[in-house]
C-alpha cells in the first residue's frame, strides 16, 4: 500500500503555496504516494497563479469523512478560512495564519483519526500562526499536545545525511544554560538516533557539541561541559550508543560535513542552524521528531521578500516530501 500523505501550503502570504503547486506537478510524487491537500481553494488558486502552468485539478472532498483518492492526483479537502478574500502576499497577517493553522488542525485530526500517515507543510510563519490562534512555542509543541506525545520531542534539520537536533529550541539565548541538563542531554540523543533509524541508518554516529566557546576549555570558559554534558554522553555510551563529546561547537561541523558523524546534537537552535543552512540551505529539511507519523517540511521560511514572483526552489520541500514517504508506515 501507498502510504497517505497530507500536505500544507504554509502560509498563503508566502512562498508555501507556490511551493505546494511545483512538487504536486511533479509526477513521481504524486505515484509516491496517495496525497491529501489540505487548502482554501484561494490559497491553490493563487499558488497556481504565481507557479504559472497548467492547474492541479485535484478531486475535490468536503470533509474528511468523504476521504477518497484516484491514482495520479491529488485530494483537495477544501476549507473557508479566507472569507473569500485571496491572500495578501509578503507580508505576516492574522487571515494567513488563520489559514495555515486551520489546516495543521485538519492534518492532525486525520491523523488522530488514522487517515493519513504523515504531514508534509510548506514553509509557515510563526508570528502569523500566533495571530491566527496559535497558542503554543511553535507547531511542534501544537502537535504533541494534539497527538497526547509525552516527554521530549525535537527539531531534527537535515542536510544531505547529515542530521543535527537540539537539547533547547524556540526559547529566548538567556534562558538555554538552565535548560542544559543530563537528562535533557540524552533525551536529544536517544530521539535522533531513532528517527536516523527509522530513515535506515543503522548504528548511528552520533556527535554532542559543548555548550561554551571552546567546549568550556576544561572549565575556563564555563563548565557545562564537565558536569552535564560529559557525563551524559559517558551514560550513552554505558547503554551501547555510538555518542562522543562533547566536541567544540566552532569546530564539530568541519568533522561533520567531512562524514565523521551521521548526526550533531547541538545545545541551543542557532548553534546547529546556522551551520546547517550554511552547508545546504536550498536542499534542507526539518522533521519534527518524537511524533506518531513522520512530519516534514523544508528547512527555509516563508520568504516574504519574494513571494508573488515565481521563483521559489522546491528542492528542500521534495527533500522533505521524500523523507517523510520514506519514514511514513502505511495502514
Amino acid at each position: 500500500m501507498k502510504p497517505r500523505i497530507a500536505v500544507l501550503p504554509g502560509d498563503p502570504s508566502g512562498v508555501g503555496p507556490e511551493m505546494t503547486v511545483k512538487l504536486l506537478r511533479r509526477a513521481q510524487n504524486l505515484e509516491a504516494a496517495e496525497l491529501l491537500l489540505i487548502a482554501d481553494p484561494l490559497v491553490l488558486a493563487s499558488g497556481e497563479r504565481i507557479a504559472g502552468g497548467a492547474a492541479l485539478d485535484p478531486l475535490r472532498l468536503e470533509s474528511l469523512d468523504a476521504l477518497r483518492f484516484e491514482p495520479g492526483r491529488p485530494s483537495l479537502l477544501v476549507q473557508n478560512t479566507l472569507g473569500g478574500r485571496p491572500p495578501v502576499l509578503g507580508e505576516s497577517n492574522a487571515h494567513s495564519g488563520k489559514a495555515s493553522f486551520e489546516a495543521m488542525q485538519a492534518a492532525t485530526e486525520a491523523v488522530r483519526r488514522g487517515l493519513v500517515d504523515g504531514i508534509v507543510f510548506a514553509p509557515l510563519n510563526k508570528h502569523s500562526l500566533r495571530l491566527g490562534g496559535l497558542a503554543h512555542e511553535d507547531e511542534l509543541r501544537y502537535m504533541q499536545e494534539r497527538f497526547e506525545v509525552p516527554g521530549f520531542v525535537c527539531e531534527f534539520n537535515i542536510t544531505g545525511s547529515l542530521w543535527t537536533s537540539r537539547v533547547t529550541s524556540h526559547v529566548p539565548l538567556a534562558e538555554v544554560a538552565a535548560l542544559i541538563t543530563g537528562p535533557a542531554v540524552q533525551d536529544a540523543v536517544h530521539i535522533i538516533r531513532g528517527a536516523l533509524q527509522s530513515a535506515g541508518v543503522q548504528a548511528p554516529r552520533i556527535a554532542v557539541s559543548g555548550l561554551n566557546p571552546h567546549a568550556g576549555d576544561g572549565g575556563s570558559i564555563g563548565r557545562e561541559e564537565i558536569e552535564i554534558i560529559e557525563p551524559a554522553v559517558r551514560a550513552l555510551q554505558a547503554q551501547g550508543i555510538d555518542a562522543r563529546g562533547p566536541y567544540s561547537p566552532d569546530t564539530v561541523f568541519i568533522g561533520a560535513r567531512r562524514g565523521d558523524f551521521d548526526a550533531v546534537v547541538s545545545m541551543y537552535h542557532d548553534q546547529g542552524q546556522i551551520a546547517m543552512k550554511l552547508m545546504g540551505f536550498e536542499q534542507g529539511v526539518t522533521l519534527h521528531g518524537g511524533l506518531p507519523v513522520p512530519v516534514a517540511t523544508s528547512a527555509s521560511g516563508s520568504a516574504f521578500d519574494i513571494a508573488g514572483r515565481g521563483v521559489a526552489n522546491i528542492e528542500g520541500l521534495q527533500k522533505a516530501f521524500e523523507l517523510c514517504v520514506r519514514m511514513a508506515s502505511p495502514r
